[in-house]
């Protein structure tokens, strides 16, 4: 019985890596070319983006559920702060998030195959070990803001790995929200890790829930420390109450 539960999730893991790259390279124009006219083109980019999400998630029978919708305003850009526990949590979110966004990334995503050259395009990547790649990164997110697109920055830095509900946030999104007088809306996923823990390639299918909570407001008089302390708190109160 043990090995052919071995020989399912096998199998499982292989339907998914197929059908992630499948429909990555069908769609990899739609998924490229966009970004390379800049800001003009970019939202069909984030279409296709959405439209992968989707197929993604219906192919592999991981089902994502939302909550909170309401709390997204039309026509408004917003700093999108969110918990990160495992790969799952990105198809989910761009499933979720109305319009175009730009996501913080690491610079270790570029070398992955396909999806490399998607994120070069579709989100700002940073180099955290570079002073000059952080600063970099952070005029363009300034500049994306001033455009009136959201961005999304997960407050923790990387997945988590710990048996913590959150990890401490960075300062990174908190310093910004002040800067550009930009609002806060925190979303929590949960259940995604649990599918496919960090750091592994262990997968099953399921369902992750994706809550988004109320807008957290910035003023002229906020501080950074406090916004990060009243997001930290804000989620993970959404995430003991619903996980």
């Amino acid at each position: 019985m043990v090995i052919i539960r071995k020989v399912i999730s096998a199998l499982y893991i292989f339907w998914v890596f197929i059908v992630f790259t499948f429909f990555m390279l069908l769609f990899l124009p739609g998924l490229t070319l966009p970004f390379l006219f800049g800001n003009r083109f970019s939202w069909i980019g984030y279409k296709f983006l959405w439209i992968w999400s989707g197929v993604f998630s219906w192919l592999t029978f991981i089902r994502y559920q939302f909550y909170g919708r309401e709390n997204f305003r039309q026509g408004k850009s917003y700093i999108y702060v969110s918990n990160h526990t495992s790969f799952l949590d990105l198809p989910g979110i761009r499933l979720l998030i109305p319009g175009e966004f730009r996501p913080l990334a690491k610079k270790e995503l570029l070398k992955i195959p396909v999806f490399g050259w998607i994120a070069r395009g579709a989100t700002v990547i940073v180099d955290r070990s570079d002073r000059e790649s952080k600063q970099k990164s952070l005029d363009r997110l300034k500049e994306t803001l001033a455009h009136g697109i959201s961005i999304l920055l997960f407050a923790e830095g990387t997945q988590n790995r710990s048996k913590e509900i959150l990890q401490p946030f960075k300062d990174g999104a908190f310093r910004l929200a002040v800067d550009t007088q930009t609002a806060l809306l925190p979303i929590v996923v949960i259940g995604a890790g649990k599918l496919m823990p960090p750091g592994t390639i262990n997968l099953r299918p399921g369902l992750v829930k994706i809550f988004v909570g109320s807008e957290i407001p910035v003023a002229a008089s906020s501080e950074a420390a406090l916004l990060k302390q009243q997001a930290f708190d804000v989620m993970k109160k959404m995430i003991e109450e619903n996980q």
